[in-house]
């Protein structure tokens, strides 16, 4: 049986019409800001241990958290902290914008024999480039990144129960093609 690890999820809301970053920047620690390099202002928060990026459009994108009730969570500080600031501030509608998940398979993979199998048209393996293949799903809509370890990388699912439902898909190609 694979084993599946939540490693991130990114999530993306709009707190307010405007934000003033000068002023979140000077006003909050743990901040990041040099609009020269980057539109956003980058602020760490360490419980739950996430980072927002900010915007001066009111958008905020959260990333770093492993599941839902940790970007809930951190998303109840945010709001009070600009709240403190005197920004014009509306409760967010969090949306999740893609989950990274690790799997083991707990069995080596051998990624040539596996990139004929799947079919050169569904992976991309170049291994002078990259060491992995990648290997697209459509239902789920998810992208995974296949490892010679047997590890996995799946990327690209809005919901915790794509990454089960691939990975389910995903082992029982493997299985019948007689890789586990």
């Amino acid at each position: 049986m694979a084993d599946i690890k939540i490693q991130n999820m990114v999530a993306s809301t709009v707190i307010a019409k405007e934000l003033d970053l000068d002023k979140i920047a000077s006003s909050l620690k743990n901040t990041k800001y040099n609009p020269d390099q980057f539109p956003g202002l980058v602020y760490h928060i360490e419980k739950p241990k996430v980072a927002f990026l900010l915007f001066k459009s009111g958008r905020v994108i959260c990333t770093g958290a492993k599941n839902i009730d940790a970007i809930n969570a951190a998303m109840e500080k945010l709001y009070p902290e600009m709240k403190k600031l005197g920004f014009d501030v509306v409760k967010p509608e969090v949306n999740i914008q893609n989950i990274v998940a690790s799997v083991d398979l707990h069995a080596k993979l051998n990624l040539l024999e596996l990139s004929f199998a799947f079919g050169l048209e569904n992976i991309e393996y170049e291994p002078e480039i990259f060491p992995g293949m990648v290997y697209r799903l459509d239902e789920p809509n998810v992208v995974f990144l296949f490892f010679g370890s047997g590890k996995i990388v799946c990327t690209g699912a809005k919901k915790e129960e794509d990454i089960e439902r691939a990975v389910e898909v995903i082992t029982e190609e493997l299985g019948k093609r007689g890789f586990l």
